[in-house]
């Protein structure tokens, strides 16, 4: 049997709710899963619904110590920019932001240097950024995951200062993996991660910042793989994206994160 790695960053497991659900059925989903997600202890929990739920959802989760994110933002504080949300706006909610989804770059146009400007205006108010990387199936096939996933991490973080490493999280999702239920071995996933996103992080803001950033794995995971992953050393946490969708999941996953 393998003992799970222990080390001192604080597992954080995030439910991506993407299109789905209203605040009525936001909220009946929050009542469904409190009791289970806080019997864990010593795991993160953050939920990140549709921007029309948050507010909702918020009222929900008073009192627990259950954690609430937005699945975007603009970097504009305000202006002539019809449906985009600012980060003023989600910190009256919000702890969290996902940022750099691979579907936002895959369908919305984001590019690392849209990504680069959402994470700068998330922490200039307090929000802590979780910014998504990854490769394509080719990019994957043809051995250009370790250059693509460096580009993305040097220049989404280009020019930015932390003032510590819970500021930020990384979110290692192959886009291949994403609501496929292929997923990416544990094994793989956690070589990538020590090899190429620490140091990269550690480049940037040297190596102690960089040992204390958490990097999570998203991509198909579910309660009979979870475990796998969070049996790795470099593996903090996971994105979960369907299967945070039920409660009886996600507590799941949340439990093997314990």
């Amino acid at each position: 049997m393998i003992k799970p790695v222990t080390n001192s960053r604080t597992p954080l497991i995030a439910g991506n709710w993407k299109l789905h659900k209203t605040a009525v059925e936001a909220n009946q989903l929050v009542s469904e899963m409190l009791p289970g997600l806080q019997a864990v202890t010593g795991v993160e929990k953050l939920l990140c619904p549709p921007f029309t739920a948050l507010q909702a959802v918020s009222e929900s989760l008073k009192g627990t110590e259950i954690a609430l994110g937005a699945q975007n933002l603009h970097w504009e504080t305000s202006g002539a920019l019809t449906g985009e949300i600012s980060a003023a706006m989600l910190a009256e909610f919000c702890q969290y932001v996902i940022i750099g989804h691979s579907e936002r770059r895959a369908y919305f146009g984001e590019t690392d240097e849209t990504v680069n400007h959402k994470v700068r205006a998330a922490l200039s108010h307090n929000l802590r950024a979780v910014m998504c990387v990854g490769e394509t199936l080719k990019e994957n096939e043809d051995g250009q995951a370790a250059e693509v996933i460096s580009r993305q991490v040097r220049d989404g973080l280009t020019e930015i200062n932390l003032a510590g490493s819970t500021d930020l999280v990384v979110a290692y999702e192959p886009v291949w993996a994403i609501g496929t239920g292929r997923a990416a071995t544990a094994e793989g996933a956690n070589l990538l991660i020590r090899n190429v996103i620490r140091p990269t992080l550690a480049g940037l803001f040297g190596e102690e910042i960089a040992q204390g950033i958490r990097v999570l794995y998203g991509g198909s995971v579910k309660p009979g793989n979870a475990a796998e992953y969070f049996q790795q050393s470099e593996i903090d946490g996971a994105l979960v994206g369907g299967a945070s969708l039920k409660a009886d999941d996600f507590v799941g996953i949340t439990q093997a994160a314990a």
